[in-house]
């Protein structure tokens, strides 16, 4: 019998990528699947705190085993940023990512070092317990937009050890690669053992 979980997100684009990277071994409900229509406030000054307050919300109202994520883009010369604000790093309503990549390449203009990391981080909590998992990727800000797969920052994001961005790879690619995969993965690993 496959494993239910709740994935607590509202993101159609998280919840393709993960659903993928999973595969068949697990169940996974969104939050639209259980009922569930608010938006849970992330007021975490961390990445940590916010995947700890996404799931704790759900294993408290709703009594289901349950994992949600939080991931932030970190810019070293720009000691971290957006990091945890990394979603409405522009600020104003919702996620606007293409307010959000002017922003970045606007406050990186002149600036030489380049260096990047997306960081995700999973919480778990099943039977109770809660379990973080950490996925990073290296890479570094271009100076434009490329490509137009992937969501977010993906076009101006290019991962260690390649030429192309995250949005040029491709979601196959990107999905074996990313700071999200490789967190889920541990996921996995987790579950399985």
């Amino acid at each position: 019998m496959k494993r239910k979980l709740v994935f607590a997100t509202n993101n159609a684009h998280k919840l393709d990528e993960i659903s993928a990277i999973l595969g068949e071994k697990v169940e996974l409900l969104s939050l639209k699947d259980i009922h569930c229509d608010i938006d849970i406030p992330e007021t975490s000054d961390t990445l940590e705190g916010n995947a700890m307050l996404k799931a704790e919300y759900i294993y408290e109202h709703y009594g289901l085993d349950c994992f949600a994520d939080d991931t932030g883009l970190e810019v070293e010369a720009l000691n971290g940023e957006p990091g945890v604000y990394s979603a409405r790093y522009a600020g104003g309503e919702g996620h606007n990512a293409e307010a959000n990549m002017q922003k970045l390449l606007q406050n990186m203009q002149g600036v030489q070092n380049r260096k990047a990391q997306f960081r995700t981080v999973i919480c778990l909590i099943t039977n109770g317990k809660k379990h973080l998992f950490e996925g990073v990727v290296k890479g570094e800000i271009i100076k434009e937009k490329r490509g137009d797969s992937g969501f977010g920052y993906d076009p101006i994001f290019m991962p260690q050890g390649y030429e192309q961005t995250f949005a040029e790879l491709g979601n196959e690619t990107k999905n074996k690669i990313s700071h999200r995969a490789l967190a889920v993965e541990k996921l996995c690993r987790f579950l399985k053992a």
